[in-house]
Formats: structure tokens, C-alpha cells, sequence
């Protein structure tokens, strides 16, 4: 290993069944082959019905051929990380680095203050050195209800840092723990259970404070006049148009700064940058490298981690188990960044709306990881701060991670530190400087944390997908499928953006060949609906002229369709409940796959073609982390919801309503056939397009329930109804006169 007696940090292991799982790869791509083959020598002939039907379907069967072999990046080489923080404890504990956290919240409305409070205590409860532990909120929002949660939460944080510590708690986030507790109150012994019963009252008293101030609108004369901090909105315009407001709420030099068991508090920082009308504020990425600025002149950690504002540590040793990865002495000087899985606490049993995410975090960031690295994902991440400023990696480069006092940081005032740092996070600070370009979180694309994370790559610099056994983080999924969708249409557009620009990883030569497949997938989402469409359409259009797309069941062709189709769902479902899902949740993963292609990525890929001409510039939409009661309890019930009209509705809608009409006619000749004793040649040339057919009704039930059936608010409006059939019809006469 280099060194005699060395014993690494982490150590990495590969996925068993990897030998068999490529020579079934390996048999599944033989079968495309045949079907690759079948409809290129089967083509009909100039005026043969079925022509174009037929040549459009090779199209598509050629592309989702080769974005099958794109796929395989993310299942060829599956790896795992095992950390050793004993360790890490016995070689660094006194040198461990200074750890920045980064929390960002936009909307106090879409994202609730007591929310945001419980991620910003769980991170300032890590099991870490609080002196070296520097916590920083960014409110994009420049609300003063988040401020004022955050002076609360600092109190509150007396109390739960030591209460944590002293029994070992996880999760904590209060709101998790509380509940958590309640299920498991069985045997807690008097002391704990008199501790509980104060902690408890205590954030009941904080949660109270915040929501009367959030539901009254306005923070009282009282408050205000004990807290300096609120004189900074006199000035405010609005949230597109204030100072920066900066305060050190808990400064973690101060002697004073201490929890009730006089043990020093972690520093705990308010942001609101500076934004004004002509200014690009740049959404997320910007108020990210406002903070790396401002937290350098403050704390300046080594290690930063960001979360999002809904994504609370689950996991109080996670930030331990990235520094094994970040220090190993061997590999850790190779390690940009650390990624840890994006899990949710709100999924229903059987992950009604985001049912891929689970094999997004079990299979394919895995399979990643043994190609030099995963993505970049947003949440969750912990970098090493010099190489989200911009450095690239050297062989031979070793950078010293270990704790360091700036004297003068240590000798200069709170409020001279406020004030310099200000500066930092002004509009102008960015103009003719390569922030957002070559330095910090990247510019210019919908999916700023993948482009970031690609542009470190493209450095030379490694990243590690660590996904313990507790999770280190939980946040909140999607509780509407139009939620879902745009979420999709955002993260589908960026990844489209990136492959079509410069900055494309297949230009990159210190990119492995199995990452550039990765982002390769990833970027070509968007193309998907074309394909899709076509076969979603098509054949189900043909089925109600009888004209056959597929080969006749009695053909020997029939055989490399069978196994292509078989063998690729069976493992795709044996995939999904090993990686600890459900039989239900596979099938709901099945009709996301269809939504999600069908309408989404239409959507990003015109609006990216759009962005890229000059005819619209790339948004941020931030998903909503709050659902009205009846739209909660309709989730729990894994009852699907719409309810909104949405163009991503009308297109799902007409698709499923036309395919309907088709089956339906089609079931009215097979009767009168069948009638006349040809039911079975019937059955034998259009086998594979009745399959289709009904497999998109099936899928599609739900949404025939909230067109036709469905009473509550979860429905689908009737102007969507009405819009859909319209679609529907007119396709069907432009069909029949094509024909």
C-alpha cells in the first residue's frame, strides 16, 4: 500500500455478480441485435400499408438500443465504500478540519421556516468539534420571519446540542426525533424521560413563536427592539430588491457562546445577499458562492457541505465518514468531493411519484462510483472548499486538511467581520471576475450542482458516492405527480443543456470512458420522448386498421421481441426489489418512466432549444415542501394527485385518451372477426401491438379515474378533459386520412 502498516480510511469493494450480469448484458444486446436486424429486412415496400409506421418504429428501436448501452454505465461496475472512523479518530481528532455548512432556503411561503429550523439544528448537532463546526443559512428570500426562526432556533440550540449528545440521539432534526421517540417510548429510563418531557416544551415554545409571527405577518415592536438585526429591513423594497443582511447570530469565538452545559456553540451565520433589478441573481448557484465567499472571510473551513433547506442529517457521523474518504493519506488527496444519497421520510409505501430515486441512490450512483466517481447532485455533498474555487488537481498535490487558527481572524470584531464581509455578497462583487465561470458553483445551466461537479471533474479531481446503511440525510419528496414532472422537466432540460454545449465530458480528456457514458445517459434524457411518442402512438393507431408493426407470433422473429422484452422487465423488476422496494412500487416506477418521457422531456427539450437559439433564458423552480390537508391525506393513500391544469397534463391526458379510443375500436372488430372465425389470425399478426396497447391503458388508469371518475379536488379540471378527447379525435381523423 505504500506505507508499511498503513491502514486506509475507507476501503472499496466490488459488486458480486458482476460476471453474470454481463454475459446476461451481453445476451440482451445479441437480442436487440436480432430485433435491429428483423426490422431492416422487413421494411415494406413503397405504397405497402405500413410503411412509415414501420421505418419510424427502427428509428426508435435504434435508439433505445443505444441509450440501453448508455444505461449499462450505471450498472456495469457497481462499487461500495466502507469508512473506518475509529480510524480517523485515533490519526486526526485533534487535527480534524474546520467544517463550513451551507443551508439554502428562497420562500419562506414554499419552504416554511420551522422546516428550514429543523435542518439548520440537525447540522449544528453533528457529532464534530463545535469550535470547528461553522453553520451559514442563505435566505434567498430575504425574509425576516426566517431571520427571526433562526434567532429562535439559536436558543433552542442550548438546550439540543447537549441534550443530543448526552443520549446519543438520531436523527437530529427535532421534529424527526420527537417523532421517532414516540414509536419506541417504551423503556426510557426517568432522567430521559424528564429531559424529554423539557426539550420537548421548549421547541413547542419556539415552534409556536415562529408560526403565530408567520400566521399574524408581521414580527412585533417587542421583539424587534431586543434584536439589532431587524434595523437591516428598514431599507427593504422586496425580495428582488434589499441590501445584503448579514449577522453572526452565534459567534463561536465568544467565551460567552455557550449551551447550558457550558460547552462552546457552533458559529451560526444569516445571509440574505444583496439583489437588485438589473442584477442576474443566478438562483441557487449564486447565493452558493455568496456563502463560499462570506464563509471564507469568517470561518474559512477546509471541508464545505451544502443541504438543501428540506434535507436535515439523518445521520449525526456523516460528516466523519466524508472525512475518511477527504483524508486517507493514500487516495483522500485524489477525493474533490464526497456525495451522499438524496432519500426523502415522506415516501409513501410504495413510492408513488418518485419511485426511480431508489434505484438512482442504490444502483446507478454505485455503478458510478467505479468509474472515478458519481455526480454532483446538489444536496448532500461535501467538497474540499480549494476545489470549488477553482483548482486543479496535480499529481504529487497534497493539501493540508488539518485545522488552522487565522490569528487575525481571531484578533478582528464580529462586527468588523459583519461588515467586511458584506461586501462580499453584493450584486456588483461578481462583474469581470471568473465567479460562476472558473470559480465556484457554475453559471448558465438548469442543473447548476451537475455542471459544477462535471467542471471539477474535468480538473482531474475524483468524487465518492458514500451510501451508509442510516442515511445521512432525509428530506422531502414530491406529493403531486405535476410537482414531480416539472421537477423532471428542470432536471431533464439542464442535463440536455450540458450536452450540447462545450462543455460536453466526451470533449474531456480526464474523464473516464464509463463517466462520459454516465453523463452521456443523463444528457439524453430530453431525446427520449421522441422515440417514446412514436411508439406510444403509432402502433396503437396501426391496431385500429389492423396493419401489423410486430412480427406474427408463429415467426421464429418473435423470439429475439420475447426475449428482449422479458429479459429486460424481469431484471429491471428483480433490480428494483433488490435494491428494497415493492412489487407495487415497480409498477409505479414503470408509469413515472412513461409521464415522465412523454411529457417532461418534451418540454425540456424545446425549452432548450429555445435557450440555446436566444429565445428564453433558463429558470429555477423551486418544488413546493408543503401540501392543504386533503392533498396530504390523498398522498398517504397513494391516490394519485393532478387536480392544477398544466399543458404537462393535456399532453399525458391525450395521449392515454387516444390510445384508449384505439383499443376500444379495435376490441369492436375483433368481435365482429371473431364472429366470422378470424379471431386467430387476429391474435397472430397483432400479438405484440395488442400487448402495447393494453399495457398503456393499464398504466394509465389512474389517470382515466381522475378524468372521468374522480369527484375530489385531486381530478383532473374539465378543461383538460374536454382538450384531451379533442387531441384525441383530431388525431385519429388526421390518421384515417393518411390512410
Amino acid at each position: 500500500m505504500g506505507n508499511e502498516g498503513y491502514l486506509p480510511l475507507f476501503e472499496t469493494k466490488r459488486a458480486k455478480g458482476r460476471v453474470l450480469y454481463r454475459l446476461f448484458a451481453a445476451s440482451l444486446f445479441a437480442g436487440i441485435c436480432l430485433v435491429w436486424v428483423f426490422r431492416a429486412s422487413h421494411i415494406p415496400k413503397p405504397g405497402e400499408d405500413g410503411r412509415f409506421g414501420w421505418m419510424g418504429l427502427l428509428g426508435a428501436e435504434l435508439w433505445f438500443g443505444f441509450y440501453w448501452i448508455l444505461t449499462q454505465s450505471c450498472r456495469w461496475n457497481l462499487t461500495y465504500r466502507q469508512t473506518f472512523k475509529d480510524r480517523l479518530s485515533q490519526r486526526f481528532e485533534n487535527e480534524l478540519p474546520g467544517v463550513d455548512i451551507f443551508v439554502t432556503t428562497a420562500d419562506p411561503i414554499i419552504e416554511p421556516p420551522m422546516m428550514v429550523m429543523n435542518t439548520v439544528l440537525s447540522v449544528m448537532a453533528y457529532d464534530y468539534p463545535t469550535k470547528k463546526l461553522s453553520v451559514y443559512l442563505s435566505d434567498d428570500g430575504g425574509s425576516e420571519f426566517t431571520y427571526y426562526a433562526l434567532l429562535e432556533a439559536a436558543e433552542f440550540a442550548k438546550q439540543w446540542i447537549p441534550y443530543c449528545k448526552k443520549y446519543s440521539v438520531e436523527p437530529r432534526s427535532p421534529a424527526a426525533y420527537f417523532v421517532s421517540i414516540a414509536t419506541d417510548a417504551v423503556g426510557v429510563d426517568d432522567n430521559k424521560a424528564n429531559d424529554l418531557a423539557v426539550i420537548k416544551k421548549s421547541y413547542k415554545d419556539m415552534e409556536t413563536k415562529i408560526e403565530n409571527a408567520v400566521k399574524l405577518g408581521h414580527i412585533s415592536d417587542e421583539v424587534r427592539s431586543k434584536q439589532k438585526g431587524f434595523s437591516q429591513w428598514d431599507s427593504h423594497l422586496s425580495k428582488r430588491d434589499h441590501d445584503t443582511y448579514l449577522q453572526v447570530v452565534i459567534d463561536g469565538r465568544d467565551p460567552k457562546a455557550i449551551d447550558v452545559e457550558g460547552f462552546v456553540l457552533p458559529t451560526l451565520v444569516y445571509l440574505a445577499r444583496e439583489k437588485r433589478p438589473q442584477y442576474h441573481h443566478n438562483f441557487k448557484a449564486g447565493s452558493m458562492n455568496a456563502l463560499i465567499r462570506v464563509s471564507s472571510n469568517i470561518s474559512n473551513g477546509k471541508v464545505i457541505l451544502n443541504v438543501d433547506c428540506d434535507m436535515y442529517s439523518n445521520n449525526s457521523m456523516a460528516i466523519r465518514d466524508a472525512l475518511c474518504c477527504l483524508m486517507d493519506e493514500e487516495k483522500g488527496h485524489e477525493v474533490a468531493f464526497v456525495q451522499f444519497p438524496q432519500n426523502f421520510e415522506n415516501l409513501t409505501k410504495n413510492e408513488l411519484y418518485v419511485p426511480f430515486m431508489r434505484t438512482i441512490s442504490e444502483v446507478e450512483l454505485h455503478a458510478l462510483d467505479g468509474f472515478d466517481g458519481p455526480f454532483y447532485v446538489g444536496s448532500g455533498c461535501f467538497h474540499r472548499r480549494d476545489t470549488l474555487c477553482g483548482r486543479k488537481f496535480t499529481k504529487g498535490y497534497k493539501s493540508d486538511m488539518k485545522w488552522e487558527i487565522s490569528r487575525k481572524r481571531e484578533e478582528t470584531t464580529i462586527q468588523e467581520l459583519e461588515e467586511d464581509s458584506k461586501g462580499l455578497a453584493n450584486c456588483a462583487y461578481e462583474q469581470n471576475t471568473e465567479w460562476g465561470k472558473e470559480v465556484g458553483v457554475k453559471y448558465g445551466c438548469a442543473i447548476e450542482d451537475v455542471f459544477t461537479g462535471l467542471s471539477i471533474q474535468c480538473r482531474g479531481w475524483r468524487s465518492v458516492y458514500l451510501n451508509p446503511t442510516r442515511k445521512a440525510f432525509l428530506g422531502v419528496a414530491p406529493t403531486t405527480l405535476l410537482q414531480m414532472l416539472v421537477q423532471q422537466k428542470r432536471w431533464s432540460e439542464g442535463s440536455f443543456q450540458i450536452l450540447l454545449s462545450r462543455h460536453n465530458p466526451a470533449f474531456s480528456d480526464q474523464i473516464s470512458l464509463g463517466q462520459k457514458l454516465g453523463y452521456a445517459y443523463v444528457g439524453a434524457w430530453s431525446i427520449n420522448f421522441i422515440p417514446i411518442l412514436f411508439y406510444t402512438v403509432i402502433p396503437s393507431l396501426h391496431l385500429l386498421k389492423g396493419i401489423s408493426l410486430f412480427p406474427r407470433v408463429s415467426s421464429p422473429w418473435i423470439i429475439p421481441f420475447a426475449y428482449v422484452i422479458i429479459g429486460k422487465y424481469t431484471v429491471s423488476f428483480l433490480e428494483f426489489l433488490w435494491a428494497g422496494g415493492s412489487a407495487l412500487g415497480w409498477w409505479n416506477d414503470q408509469r413515472m418512466w412513461l409521464y415522465k418521457r412523454s411529457s417532461s422531456y418534451i418540454f425540456s427539450f424545446i425549452d432548450t432549444i429555445l435557450y440555446l437559439l436566444g429565445y428564453s433564458d433558463s429558470a429555477f423552480v423551486i418544488t413546493a415542501k408543503t401540501s392543504d390537508e386533503d392533498e396530504s391525506e390523498r398522498y398517504e393513500k397513494e391516490i394519485m394527485e393532478f387536480g392544477a391544469s398544466s399543458p404537462l397534463f393535456t399532453v399525458l391526458a391525450s395521449l392515454a385518451v387516444l390510445n384508449l379510443y384505439c383499443f376500444a375500436g379495435f376490441v369492436k372488430e375483433a368481435i365482429s372477426l371473431g364472429s366470422k372465425g378470424g379471431i386467430a389470425e387476429v391474435y397472430d399478426t397483432m400479438a405484440l401491438q395488442i400487448l402495447l396497447c393494453g399495457i398503456l391503458i393499464l398504466i394509465n388508469l389512474p389517470l382515466y379515474q381522475a378524468l372521468y371518475l374522480r369527484k375530489d379536488k385531486g381530478k383532473l379540471p374539465s378543461s383538460i378533459a374536454l382538450q384531451s378527447m379533442a387531441f384525441a379525435v383530431f388525431g385519429l381523423i388526421c390518421y384515417n386520412f393518411s390512410y
